[in-house]
């Protein structure tokens, strides 16, 4: 089993940065595919960015693409995500995930979870 706990949300103003962070538990998380996901108030819950096992190939949703940027540390058993150019529409909570088969686009491709860290944007 592996562990999440995410951290580092919070208030920002519009166009200010974030940088969030997942820690994991366990010594296998460099194995693990990880995402970000997030969930705005009254609506579903919806794919930010992955990072795959092993050379750090990334996707990105269009939404965030060139403002967000999803990273590893594999020693410290960390998954970050740099979110810059902050929109009021960015705000939601932010999931982290992972997944022992794939760094995918769906949310039904992961199996671990966190707790969630609340981003709001303000304008």
């Amino acid at each position: 089993q592996v562990q999440l706990v995410e951290s580092g949300g919070g208030l920002v103003q519009a166009g200010g940065s974030l940088r969030l962070s997942c820690a994991a538990s366990g010594r296998t998380f460099s194995s693990y595919g990880m995402g970000w996901f997030r969930q705005a108030a009254g609506k579903e819950r919806e794919f930010v960015a992955s990072i795959s096992w092993n050379i750090g190939r990334t996707h990105y949703a269009d939404s965030v693409k060139g403002r967000f940027a999803i990273s590893r540390d594999n020693a410290k058993n960390t998954v970050y995500l740099r979110m810059n150019s902050l929109k009021p529409e960015d705000t939601a909570v932010y999931y982290c995930a992972a997944s022992a088969t794939t760094w995918g686009t769906s949310s039904g491709s992961y199996v671990f979870w966190g707790q969630g860290t609340q981003v709001t944007v303000s304008s």
